[in-house]
């Protein structure tokens, strides 16, 4: 943009939610993450572009795109689904992916449902050690 332009927020920025960044994603989820929201279609909330497309625009590997596209899936973030193309010769390939950015909130909720879920491991099995305490401890004294 030069000088006295004047910036026009759609055509030039977009948005990323405050709540991403306290979701625990890795750097890499984190970038391509905002790479696909600037380029979704704002009325869809989809993308097509290809993991080579991404890679080459972050300037990482294509095995790690497929590595944190999958991550992103599973926190929430995204949902992908297969698209087919029609060659010249009329043979069906596979294609890009389509990426629909799902609302943030599902991530949020999905991230404290593992949260509590872990919480609730720690404490079963600090239960299960103090039990375990206990018994070794009358087990010690009935020797004796």
């Amino acid at each position: 943009m030069m000088g006295n332009q004047k910036r026009d927020v759609k055509k030039y920025f977009f948005m990323l939610p405050n709540a991403v960044f306290e979701l625990g994603l890795h750097v890499y989820e984190l970038a391509i993450y905002a790479y696909l929201l600037r380029i979704e279609d704002r009325r869809t909330w989809q993308c097509v572009v290809s993991y080579p497309t991404i890679a080459d625009k972050l300037g990482i590997s294509v095995n790690t795109v497929a590595k944190y596209v999958g991550l992103l899936e599973e926190h929430g973030l995204i949902a992908t689904e297969r698209t087919d193309v029609i060659t010249r010769d009329g043979l069906k390939r596979n294609g890009c992916l389509r990426y629909t950015i799902l609302p943030i909130q599902i991530a949020i909720d999905q991230f404290y449902e593992r949260q509590m879920y872990a919480a609730e491991v720690a404490a079963e099995r600090q239960r299960v050690e103090q039990r375990r305490a206990a018994y070794e401890q009358k087990r010690g004294e009935a020797v004796c």
